[in-house]
C-alpha cells in the first residue's frame, strides 16, 4: 500500500504544485472531501475555499476557486480557475478586494450585481483565511 499520492493544482495560466503528499482536503461544490492513498477514483465539481494537504507532519493551504478535481488511487488533480499558496498570497491586495466587493454588495441595484459582489467576497475572505491558516500552521 502506497504511504503518498501526488497532488497536481494547475490553472489556465500555469501549474502551482506538484508534490507527493499524504492526505489532500479540498473544498467540494456540496462540501469539503478528504483524500487518502488508495482512494476509490471519483471526480467533483470544486467551490470556493481552502485545499490543504499534509506532508511530513506539516498541513499547507491553497486558495482555490473553483474547477474540478479528478482523484485517482495514487494521484489528485485539481483543474482550478484560479489558485495561489498560502504563501504566495498578498494580504494588502486580499483586504482591498475585501473591501472592494463590500462596497458593491452595499450598492447592488439587482440580483446579477448582487451576486457578482457576493461571490467576489467569498474569494476574497477565502484568500484572507487561507493565508492566515498557512501563518497559523507555520507553512508561510
Amino acid at each position: 500500500m502506497s504511504k503518498k499520492l501526488l497532488l497536481e493544482i494547475v490553472t489556465p495560466d500555469r501549474k502551482v504544485l506538484s508534490q507527493d503528499v499524504e492526505y489532500v482536503g479540498a473544498p467540494g461544490a456540496l462540501g469539503e472531501f478528504g483524500v487518502l492513498p488508495n482512494h476509490i477514483p471519483f471526480l467533483s465539481a470544486l467551490g470556493i475555499g481552502n485545499l490543504y494537504y499534509k506532508d511530513g507532519g506539516k498541513t499547507h493551504y491553497v486558495f482555490v476557486s473553483g474547477g474540478f478535481a479528478e482523484v485517482g488511487p495514487d494521484k489528485v488533480t485539481i483543474l482550478a480557475e484560479a489558485a495561489e499558496k498560502a504563501t504566495d498570497i498578498d494580504l494588502e491586495r486580499a483586504r482591498k478586494a475585501q473591501d472592494r466587493a463590500q462596497q458593491r454588495l452595499a450598492r447592488a441595484q439587482d440580483k446579477i450585481d448582487y451576486a457578482r459582489a457576493q461571490a467576489s467576497l467569498r474569494r476574497s475572505l477565502a484568500r484572507l483565511t487561507c493565508r492566515t491558516s498557512g501563518e497559523r500552521s507555520g507553512t508561510c
